[in-house]
């Protein structure tokens, strides 16, 4: 539940919408909007579909790209994380860890630029007995979403269709 502070904090954002919004040039607007988008998309595939279909447009199954993005790339895929992470803040859906690196990852392959999904599990702290999933989205050395905590996780898949060496 939110307390008064956060509403009036969270209301305030709101007002401050439209100028933000103006500020942005043509470019960081349509990326934002694409953002938004995908991110509903992958919410509702990842609600519906078994994850098998889901898999196929996130490239190759424990592939993994190793080539070093050039840095035009690597400014197009930052880009691509802040607009990612801005339209999340915004959805009136959960938009997860999954459903970021899933967006993020259509997005950098609609740009042809390499990047690595990873999934992965750890032990729940507050109950050992049960596992924690992750999702977080990698290109080049950089982690573009989902990258608070991820090294806790044990990555049990991958998924790439940069120019990749295939990793078992």
């Amino acid at each position: 539940m939110m307390n008064n502070t956060s509403m009036l904090t969270r209301f305030k954002s709101f007002q401050d919408a439209p100028a933000k919004w103006r500020q942005r040039s043509r470019a960081e607007r349509f990326l934002l909007m694409e953002a938004f988008l995908l991110l509903g998309v992958a919410r509702l595939i990842v609600l519906t579909l078994p994850f098998k279909w889901l898999a196929v447009s996130l490239g190759r199954h424990m592939n993994e790209s190793v080539t070093q993005p050039s840095i035009s790339d690597l400014g197009h895929a930052r880009m691509v994380a802040q607009a990612i992470r801005s339209a999340a803040n915004h959805t009136p859906w959960e938009s997860v860890c999954l459903t970021q690196a899933v967006a993020a990852q259509w997005m950098l392959k609609r740009r042809h630029i390499a990047g690595t999904l990873y999934l992965g599990v750890a032990k729940d702290e507050t109950k050992p007995e049960k596992l924690v999933a992750h999702a977080w989205l990698r290109c080049g050395e950089f982690i573009l979403t989902g990258a608070a905590g991820h090294l806790q996780f044990t990555v049990v898949a991958r998924f790439s269709d940069g120019k990749s060496l295939l990793l078992r």
